[in-house]
């Protein structure tokens, strides 16, 4: 296991443990990002510890009570702290990292703080990779992460999520979840198509989920659609690392234990109750799964899907899918005409759909100028290379 992986399995525990015993959440994910700093520069010299998690509680809990002692405002709070021995904290659960994802989500934030700073306190994620995964700037989401730990802080917040907010706080971790596998499945900047240590993270955390909260059935839905994406990891990218789209991949080698999983809890928990997002999704994924080809995939099922979908939350994802399911059943001036609403996106898939549709329409030029931009905003090295191909191939 690399170091990196270390910090991203790692660092919910870590974290968890410390909030569990001192409480102030902003205080002990300050500490626990200052341990993987001397993690980084520590551990490439002198080898990883016997038990890495130990070693970040430890160097965390120092960094912590460095700072209480530093502020003469805590006193009491210092010697309370100093007085705790680590020796003698509780074993940390298989399931802190769900805990610490439901502590962020606090009824006191907003959906998107809270969907935001469960990424950046329990995922590993960057805040820049948090910005491309909601699509506004670095700085922003910087700013946006920064207001949600001193509300959290000032609301009182304690370790662990009272039981009665549970229902209130797990519609944040869903969608916090299905970012988080989003940036394992497509990375959104860098060399590499996908990430698996995200992807399984967001998977055993939608499992977790799913046994702490069994009557909701999104819970199910979620998880359901984790997999049936998941699923088809091993044909995405082609011996030389390059992205393989979705009609071009070779089905055999999706995974066909994710696939029965994934469909049989939707089709489990799709008559219990309200059908919502993510069982929509999970549905939408499941037809794709089960066509034997590109071809045989039921596109008109799917364009229904999308629009049920863009009834429940609509959003540009959304409606990307929504185009091409139409411009499949309709054909592609009819998906072509749903994307213009969209005309002033910076999201780069919007320019990469238009600029399929306009070659399927045989509207050449048009198409170059919509992959062009698609290929220069695209942050991810992968998608970069496909794009230019497909240019290089209409030249």
């Amino acid at each position: 296991m690399t170091v990196e992986q270390v910090w991203r399995t790692e660092a919910p525990h870590v974290l968890a443990a410390l909030t569990r015993r001192y409480g102030d959440f902003g205080d002990c994910e300050d500490a626990v990002q200052e341990a993987l700093l001397a993690a980084a520069a520590q551990w490439p010299r002198e080898g990883m510890p016997h038990d890495p998690r130990a070693w970040l509680i430890t160097v965390a809990q120092r960094r912590l009570i460095d700072q209480v002692r530093s502020e003469s405002a805590r006193r009491r709070r210092e010697e309370r702290y100093a007085a705790d021995a680590l020796d003698g904290a509780a074993p940390v659960g298989v399931d802190d990292s769900l805990e610490v994802l439901l502590l962020c989500a606090h009824p006191a934030l907003t959906k998107a703080s809270q969907v935001a700073l469960i990424l950046r306190a329990a995922s590993g994620l960057t805040t820049a990779q948090i910005a491309a995964g909601f699509l506004v700037p670095e700085a922003t989401m910087a700013a946006r992460i920064t207001r949600a730990k001193k509300t959290l802080a000032g609301a009182g917040s304690r370790f662990p999520a009272p039981a009665a907010d549970l229902s209130a706080r797990v519609g944040a971790v869903r969608h916090a979840l299905a970012l988080l596998h989003t940036e394992g499945h497509v990375r959104s900047s860098g060399e590499e198509l996908s990430d698996a240590g995200f992807s399984g993270e967001a998977i055993r955390l939608a499992r977790s989920l799913w046994r702490a909260v069994p009557a909701d059935p999104e819970n199910a839905g979620l998880l359901a659609l984790l997999l049936l994406t998941h699923a088809r990891g091993p044909a995405r990218t082609d011996a030389h690392g390059d992205l393989v789209p979705l009609e071009a991949q070779d089905r055999s080698r999706w995974r066909r234990d994710l696939i029965a999983e994934g469909v049989a809890i939707l089709e489990a928990v799709l008559p219990v109750g309200p059908v919502g997002e993510f069982q929509l999704q999970a549905a939408i994924a499941a037809v794709h799964d089960e066509a034997a080809s590109w071809a045989a995939t039921d596109w008109p099922q799917i364009a229904e899907l999308y629009r049920m979908l863009d009834l429940v939350a609509p959003g540009e994802a959304v409606t990307i899918g929504r185009a091409v399911a139409v411009a499949r059943t309709e054909g592609p001036a009819a998906g072509l005409a749903l994307l213009d609403p969209l005309a002033g996106s910076r999201n780069h898939r919007v320019a990469a759909t238009r600029g399929h549709l306009l070659a399927e329409l045989g509207r050449t030029a048009q198409a170059r100028v919509a992959l062009e931009q698609a290929a220069r905003t695209t942050p991810s090295i992968p998608e970069q290379r496909y794009l230019n191909r497909l240019l290089h191939e209409m030249a």
